[in-house]
């Protein structure tokens, strides 16, 4: 048996590597986050004071946009904090379908994944 068959999880040193990762990932949407509801008080005030016309649609359009954003990027931050835990507990980088370690590729690329991309092409079928 080979050594790579043989690992079932990563190391602590590598551990630390993707929690790192994923501190400035969660770091960077958290920015985002604030970015996107500070537009959304802007639209919200601006509506306040501008007089009603035919500009609403276009500012209801755009606050249920920042809204969808918001929801995105809060739900992006639960996944890395999730990721976060994973990796307190020693159980990061394992695939939750195959019980495999999910590529280091994989992870750099999406942190938060809790599928091996074997696992996930599976899945679709």
């Amino acid at each position: 048996m080979s050594k790579k068959e043989q690992k079932n999880r990563y190391s602590d040193t590598e551990l630390q590597e993707f929690d790192q990762l994923i501190i400035e990932k969660m770091e960077k949407a958290k920015e985002q986050l604030k970015f996107y509801e500070n537009q959304l008080t802007e639209i919200t005030e601006a509506g306040e004071t501008r007089v009603r016309g035919l500009d609403d649609g276009v500012g209801t359009s755009e606050s249920e946009r920042l809204n969808m954003m918001i929801n995105r990027t809060r739900k992006h931050i639960t996944y890395l904090e999730n990721a976060r835990a994973r990796i307190a507990n020693k159980v990061y980088g394992v695939c939750r379908e195959t019980g495999k370690l999910i590529s280091k590729e994989r992870l750099r690329a999406v942190p938060h994944a809790t599928l091996s991309i074997e696992a996930k092409q599976t899945g679709k079928k």
